[in-house]
């Protein structure tokens, strides 16, 4: 699943992500309330974690804005005021599920997943872009009826590609959503998967739906 995590402690934040990102989902990081609001706002998002102490504006404020604007995301909050007013604080402004600090990994992860469980995954499991169609539960990819040959790698590449459908995404963004690596600009790595992954779902069929957007990255539309 794709997880927005907004969590300002940089070492907390950094923990989390790796733990998400270990159970196999793609995490994106805000680390203030103004700005966590403003990317889930762009949709896309299967759950999110979002710290209830935040500078620019707190973790409640950020759910009940999302709730008024129509975002039905599931919502985790976590927090170190977990007493019995803070959780019902927190719950009727809506969220989902309300995790008090310290907490343990396992317990973290069993709760991201149950709200991923709890919605309706019917439309979360396929994505599409033009012909091309993924079911992320059988970790199948088609395009025009004809079934696709991927590596896990680009598998998790093309995914990635195909929820930021139509927005151009960059090296940094790949790099860190798709290897875990902080930025190098010296690596190949993505030349090398993007040319793998463009000679697979592009070259036998009429309409190319990768794109390479010179100095900044790359984009896939139909």
């Amino acid at each position: 699943m794709r997880v927005l995590l907004v969590e300002d402690d940089p070492d907390m934040a950094e923990n989390v992500r790796a733990s998400l990102t270990a159970d196999g989902h793609v995490v994106d990081l805000a680390g203030d309330g103004e700005l966590g609001q403003s990317i889930a706002l762009e949709g896309g998002y299967d759950v999110i974690v979002l710290d209830r102490m935040l500078p620019k504006k707190h973790g409640v404020s950020v759910v009940k804005d999302l709730r008024e604007q129509g975002v039905s995301t599931p919502v985790l909050i976590l927090s170190a005021l977990h007493d019995e007013d803070h959780r019902v604080e927190g719950l009727n402004a809506g969220a989902n599920d309300y995790l008090g600090k310290p907490f343990s990994t396992r317990e973290l992860l069993a709760r991201v997943r149950a709200l991923w469980h709890g919605r309706d995954r019917a439309v979360q499991t396929k994505l599409s872009v033009g012909d091309l169609e993924m079911d992320l539960l059988a970790r199948t990819v088609k395009r025009s009826g004809k079934k696709l040959d991927l590596q896990p790698r680009e598998f998790r590449l093309l995914e990635y590609l195909m929820r930021n459908a139509g927005h151009t995404v960059t090296r940094k963004m790949l790099l860190e959503n798709v290897w875990d690596y902080h930025f190098d600009p010296q690596t190949n790595v993505i030349d090398v998967h993007i040319s793998r992954l463009r000679s697979k779902i592009d070259r036998e069929f009429g309409q190319s739906l990768l794109h390479t957007v010179r100095g900044s990255g790359y984009r896939l539309e139909a």
